[in-house]
């Protein structure tokens, strides 16, 4: 009897003290917008080699100029990285990479030397990835991977040419593609009906003319046993659509295949402005299509109810000029039922030349008015820009604060986050930009590294950093809030940057209430707010707090 009482005691004990705690809070999960994203750009060919045993096909054996040939990245190497959780340490939420289908198996030597399909965008075959990469299985493989970790996946669409012409790759008859004139740029009409450049041939995608199959489409997949289902799923493809049989009812049918086989979230759009605006807009459709019939079919792998993810590269399009991008002669919109995003090129300049407290606020203002519920894939460096923000890499830390925490998506292009360096001894325009990811370095530049990952999970934990509404708080040093609401979720942040090494005080009064706790994610501390100020003591320059 003694003993029940004594343990009745202890239990009324612990149970008085378990009801004194302090309730935990528990944060709801940050939800996925596209708009605040942080996407991880790649050329597939250059960023890891996970299977050698494919690093050559189709007799690609000739001598090529630097960097101009396969070097061996594929999807196996790509996939490697997402379950060794690279991608998800970074804060990564997205992975753009560039096109996979088979490229034309020659080469060419247009004044830059020989130089094979590496980047993926010279097609051969739409319906086919090409084995350099790696095959249909490991594209499921890779999907499955970055979908288990929150990453979702952009392929690269290419309507507007097929690959240049070789000894190996005859050109595409001639209802398909037109081989002259070459773009001169300077008109509507002088961007879109003509070729890119020379020996790339130009798709007529202007053409509602009904046209067969290529001949040499047809030996092919005579030639690998599948010409039958091909034909039969572009029959019922026709049939359930009505389109003409034209040119570029065929690339899109080809391109959305994997939507409906693959699962894959959104589609980065090369060449857009070279290509009628209206294209877009069928292509949209069908994307929209092919992405509700995935999810009908594999409802245990739909991650959320976001739309199917469109980004355009309208070359030199900037956030300044809003919805249009402007030809001379001629101004397109091509957000309106075209494209959830376009790539600002506008960016760099911005970077390069403004305060960053004024590049802040003009974001703001640009994508809470003209651009609302529409977005931008913000850049410093990518993969055919030759005027990149930091091409020798000597401000890796600016690069990272004015890329990961402006307002809008943001694009990571491989090596930033390692400081490759984009200059090749030896190598020639683009070839400076497509070195092979330097894997070696990462230990030598650690700091850089864990920099760009404390950044870049802040971003991904948070979509108000690049979703949300924008207020400058002080300005020397620069303080700032995001704020950003959808549905029941409610998501608050204050950054600063440049501020005093040491002690410091951030006013976070109007965001944050007296007697709040936060955490400086950026170094590790918890704090808490007193008459609307945060006291922080941190060897850094930067702060990044959350509730």
């Amino acid at each position: 009897m003694r003993q029940l009482v004594i343990l009745l005691l202890i239990g009324t004990f612990f149970l008085n003290c378990k009801e004194k705690q302090e309730p935990v809070e528990v944060k709801p999960e940050a939800p996925f917008v596209w708009e605040g994203a942080n996407v991880y750009f790649l050329l597939t060919d250059r960023f890891n080699n996970g299977d050698t045993s494919n690093d050559v096909n189709f007799d690609r054996t000739k001598e090529t100029a630097i960097l101009r040939g396969f070097k061996g990245g594929d999807l196996k190497g790509i996939t490697q990285k997402i379950n060794e959780g690279y991608f998800t340490n970074l804060g990564i939420n997205a992975i753009w990479m560039t096109p996979i289908v088979e490229q034309i198996h020659g080469s060419t030597d247009e004044g830059t030397g020989v130089t094979y399909g590496f980047h993926g965008y010279w097609a051969k075959d739409w319906t086919a990835i090409d084995p350099n990469y790696g095959t249909k299985q490991e594209l499921h493989e890779l999907v499955e991977a970055a979908h288990n970790k929150g990453i979702r996946i952009l392929l690269d669409a290419v309507i507007n040419h097929t690959g240049p012409i070789t000894e190996k790759d005859p050109v595409w008859p001639e209802g398909w593609v037109r081989t002259a004139p070459t773009c001169q740029h300077n008109s509507y009409e002088s961007t879109i009906t003509c070729t890119l450049v020379d020996n790339l041939p130009d798709v007529k995608t202007e053409s509602d003319e009904a046209v067969e199959l290529p001949p040499q489409l047809v030996e092919k997949w005579k030639e690998e046993g599948r010409y039958e289902q091909e034909v039969a799923e572009l029959d019922a493809f026709f049939e359930r659509t009505g389109y003409p049989r034209a040119p570029r009812f065929y690339i899109i049918k080809w391109l959305t295949d994997y939507i409906i086989e693959f699962g894959v979230d959104g589609y980065r759009c090369d060449t857009v402005k070279h290509t009628e605006e209206y294209v877009w807009q069928e292509f949209k459709t069908e994307c929209d299509h092919a992405f509700a019939e995935y999810k009908k079919a594999n409802p245990e792998k739909v991650l959320d109810d976001n739309d199917f993810y469109l980004v355009g590269e309208v070359y030199n399009y900037g956030i300044s000029g809003g919805k249009y991008f402007d030809f001379g002669d001629k101004k397109v919109n091509y957000f309106d039922d075209r494209f959830t995003s376009q790539i600002n090129f506008e960016f760099k300049w911005n970077a390069k030349q403004m305060p960053v407290q004024d590049m802040f606020d003009k974001y703001n203002t640009a994508l809470q008015s003209d651009l609302k519920g529409f977005g931008v894939l913000n850049y410093l460096s990518s993969h055919d820009d030759h005027d990149p923000f930091d091409a020798n890499r000597e401000k890796p830390f600016e690069t990272a604060n004015k890329l990961l925490l402006a307002p809008g998506t943001s694009q990571v292009y491989y090596g930033d986050e390692s400081a490759r360096v984009l200059h090749v001894e030896g190598a020639n325009g683009d070839a400076h930009l497509r070195s092979l990811m330097n894997w070696e370095d990462l230990e030598s530049n650690q700091a850089i590294l864990e920099h760009w990952q404390k950044l870049g999970q802040f971003r991904k934990n948070h979509p108000a950093v690049g979703a949300g509404e924008h207020k400058t708080l002080s300005s020397q040093p620069f303080v700032f809030s995001r704020s950003f609401s959808k549905g029941d979720y409610h998501d608050k942040v204050v950054m600063g940057l440049d501020l005093p090494k040491g002690q410091k005080e951030i006013d976070v009064s109007g965001t944050f209430e007296n007697g709040q706790k936060l955490h400086d994610t950026y170094s590790n501390q918890d704090l808490k707010v007193k008459n609307g100020k945060v006291l922080i003591d941190s060897a850094f320059n930067i702060v990044l707090l959350e509730q």
